[in-house]
């Protein structure tokens, strides 16, 4: 069984690093700045997409700007704003006692993806980490399971790929990969039921179950 994770909302709660590194990027180019709350629901989607919703209207080289800010402050300290959930690391460790071939795919950019696995020690437990290109490139989640899936020479009826929110969802269903939603993370039962998950996940020890 191959075992896909998204990173942000699954594996780490993000939410200090990317929330400051949000606001920090908005106020920097002169944007509203929403609530702390409001901004909870851009973790997990593409960076891009975020900020255009964020800042509607604005050019593509707006955009990239408010990115460049972001992610100034995110390679200073904001990847590192960031815990490991509670349970993940003894799941992992059960997952590959027991055969289970372990990956990460997240619309982050894989540079920074491998960063954080490292330095939280999560790394040793994956056998590859797919992540986007800093130009955007593998940003859809649906394009960079493709991409794992051919990568690692994966077959999909024996994937499945956990993670939080409806991009996870779409992605994999969109791949032939079963896809199963994490109730600990960013995305609401909701959102990931009419997404159209397969698996509801309520604890890190719930995995096992895809086994």
């Amino acid at each position: 069984m191959n075992l896909l994770f998204d990173l942000d909302g699954t594996l780490t709660d993000p939410r200090e690093g990317i929330v400051a590194c949000i606001e920090h990027a908005l106020v920097v180019l002169g944007e509203s700045v929403p609530t702390p709350v409001e901004l909870e629901a851009f973790i997990g989607p593409p960076l891009r997409d975020a900020f255009r919703t964020l800042m509607p209207g604005s050019t593509d080289e707006r955009i990239e700007a408010a990115i460049a800010e972001y992610r100034e402050r995110f390679v200073e300290r904001g990847m590192f704003e960031n815990t490991v959930y509670d349970g993940i690391p003894a799941a992992l460790q059960r997952l590959s006692t027991r055969g289970a071939r372990l990956y990460v795919a997240t619309s982050k950019p894989r540079v920074f993806a491998e960063r954080i696995l490292e330095h939280f020690g999560l790394a040793r437990y994956f056998d590859a980490v797919y992540g986007s290109e800093l130009d955007g490139r593998l940003s859809d989640k649906a394009e960079l399971i493709a991409h794992a899936l051919a990568t690692s020479t994966l077959t999909a009826c024996d994937s499945v790929m956990i993670g939080d929110r409806r991009h996870d969802v779409i992605g994999a269903l969109r791949n032939g990969v079963v896809a199963a939603g994490v109730l600990w993370g960013y995305g609401s039962e909701h959102e990931l039921r009419v997404a159209g998950a397969q698996a509801l996940l309520s604890v890190p020890s719930d995995v096992e179950r895809l086994l």
